[in-house]
């Protein structure tokens, strides 16, 4: 599922690439026709996120509102002034990275408008320099405002917002429960936006046990717990991808990007990105140990059981 940057990252492209254009809004696989239509004519004026969750903002007070569960994607496109990934969303569809199709842009000739829909497209939205294709979300509907403050009263604190409080509410949240660790960084309600990825290498970066208590953890941990989240989530908006480990542990010169391995802009092939996420087996980069796997609320948790004691 996409984790709380890929979000952010969205928000960030639509209000790039759509705000203050008037959208023709459609459902071309037909499920979403109605809330579709309500949309249709009106121009975006906000793109936020908030943990999982994607809300674009119309001129007449209604919002999309967007969580793109395990399955979904967006994929972009427009003419040659379009910048920006063509695809962002369920690392099933497109990997941990985001994917930059030089095809998704129009070359020298005039822009015809967006290609015929392929797929089961939800929704497709529609400017006169650009288009927006969501596919496969688990969430997709028209709302107001009021609904929409709904949702967000749901949520915990979103650490790519850090707005102030946040940092003592997140530690209220924690100390407050006896749930595990690795239970309470997935739950929404306490900390929007960390999936598995995250999770797992969070309480790594802390050397933190997951099954540790909420309510068993020092307040001086929580904060740093909060600090860190803050920090590699940021790194995540900025590079579009999760990458946890620093450049000492990178293969090439200085912690560059290994040879023929690398991605763009010079970041860790996919294998040096992590310290125990899908490594099961593996040696711990610091304490050799074997990295262990094992199921929690029915999703796969990774921990090294040398570095993450109790």
């Amino acid at each position: 599922m996409p984790e709380g940057h890929s979000v952010h990252r969205l928000a960030r492209q639509f209000g790039d690439v759509f705000i203050g254009e008037r959208l023709a809004v459609s459902s071309p696989q037909g499920r979403f026709v109605q809330g579709a239509a309500l949309l249709d004519g009106y121009t975006l004026t906000g793109s936020t996120a908030h943990g999982k969750h994607l809300f674009l903002e119309f001129e007449h007070g209604l919002l999309l509102h967007v969580h793109l569960g395990l399955y979904g994607a967006w994929d972009f496109g427009g003419d040659a002034g379009f910048r920006g990934a063509s695809s962002i969303g369920a690392p099933r569809k497109v990997g941990e990275r985001e994917v930059y199709d030089d095809r998704a842009t129009a070359g020298p000739g005039p822009y015809e408008g967006p290609p015929a829909p392929v797929g089961a497209v939800r929704v497709r939205l529609a400017s006169a320099h650009g288009w927006a294709d969501l596919r496969g979300a688990t969430t997709c509907a028209a709302i107001t405002e009021e609904e929409a403050a709904a949702v967000l009263a749901r949520l915990g604190p979103d650490p790519l917002r850090n707005l102030p409080g946040d940092r003592d509410s997140f530690v209220t949240g924690i100390l407050a429960r006896r749930t595990p660790l690795a239970a309470l960084l997935m739950d929404q309600k306490v900390i929007a936006g960390v999936g598995n990825v995250y999770r797992a290498e969070l309480l790594f970066r802390q050397g933190l046990d997951p099954w540790l208590p909420g309510n068993a953890l020092a307040v001086d941990a929580a904060r740093q717990l909060w600090d860190d989240t803050v920090a590699v989530m940021s790194d995540g908006v900025r590079d579009g991808r999760i990458i946890t480990t620093p450049p000492q542990y990178w293969s090439g010169p200085a912690g560059g990007a290994p040879p023929g391995g690398g991605s763009r802009n010079g970041l860790p092939a996919p294998e040096e990105s992590h310290f125990v996420y899908r490594r099961q087996g593996l040696d711990c980069r610091d304490c050799g140990s074997p990295v262990a796997l094992t199921d929690l609320g029915a999703r796969k948790l990774y921990w090294c059981p040398g570095c993450q004691t109790p």
